[in-house]
């Protein structure tokens, strides 16, 4: 005989476990919220921007055709920025413990659609020790690109600042406990539908005849202590009489 589940069935099991889904829940959302704020280190943002210009004398007398040979040129410049020959030099002027491999994962660099402007952006624990690489890896490849590619055409347009109160861009607590209400409200629904699958007791009679595969014929009420009480009552006042 195929089991089926009615819509009704289903809100009786989430009404019958709304304690442990609720319970899931909020499980998750604590365990979430104290990884996020205690045992997560904050990572700090800074960017800085750089420009490419053909003249780095005279940004105002531009044609399309320096522009175009400028966007060019971004690709190539963006990977030179991250690379051993720059981030080597960063590491040693600002005397950091770390590697150019290990550096260039705490570095994006991106350029918008057909613009000219390159951001630097850089993560780090210490905010300060973000803007001090966003800045002086700028610094760095206007200086070193002159040598590289014997061209002159970078400028700093806006260099790194760091803010009276920086505040973390990851990890984003409240971000992470909402994800985590999710998925344990999931979790929670997820157990009370499997326990209830798992529960093969007999409650009705429904379930007595899937068990059997017999039709029921009569049902014998329930009779409550109180209702055996007063039918003795009742039997030991006709036999007074």
């Amino acid at each position: 005989m195929e089991e089926t589940i009615s819509l009704q069935d289903l809100f009786k099991t989430l009404k019958k476990r709304l304690l442990l889904i609720i319970l899931t829940t909020v499980v998750a959302i604590t365990a979430s919220g104290v990884v996020s704020f205690l045992f997560l280190t904050p990572i700090y943002q800074s960017s800085t921007q750089i420009l490419v210009n053909q003249e780095k004398t005279d940004i105002s007398t531009f044609n399309a055709q320096d522009i175009q040979t400028n966007l060019q040129l971004i690709n190539t410049y963006n990977v030179i920025i991250k690379s051993p020959a720059i981030l080597s030099k960063v590491i040693e002027q600002l005397d950091l413990n770390t590697t150019p491999a290990a550096l260039t994962n705490q570095i994006t660099v991106k350029n918008e659609q057909n613009s000219q402007v390159v951001n630097i952006t850089v993560h780090d624990a210490n905010p300060n020790v973000a803007v001090d690489i966003a800045n002086t890896t700028a610094t760095v490849f206007q200086n070193e690109i002159i040598k590289l590619m014997k061209v002159d055409n970078v400028s700093i347009l806006t260099p790194a600042l760091i803010g009276e109160n920086p505040s973390p861009v990851k990890p984003d607590p409240m971000l992470n406990m909402a994800i985590a209400a999710v998925i344990g409200l999931m979790l929670g629904v997820g157990i009370a539908f499997l326990l209830e699958y798992l529960d093969t007791t007999v409650k009705n009679e429904q379930d007595v005849e899937e068990l059997l595969n017999l039709p029921i014929i009569g049902l014998i009420s329930p009779i409550s202590d109180q209702e055996i009480l007063d039918t003795k009552v009742q039997v030991t006042q006709r036999r007074k009489r």
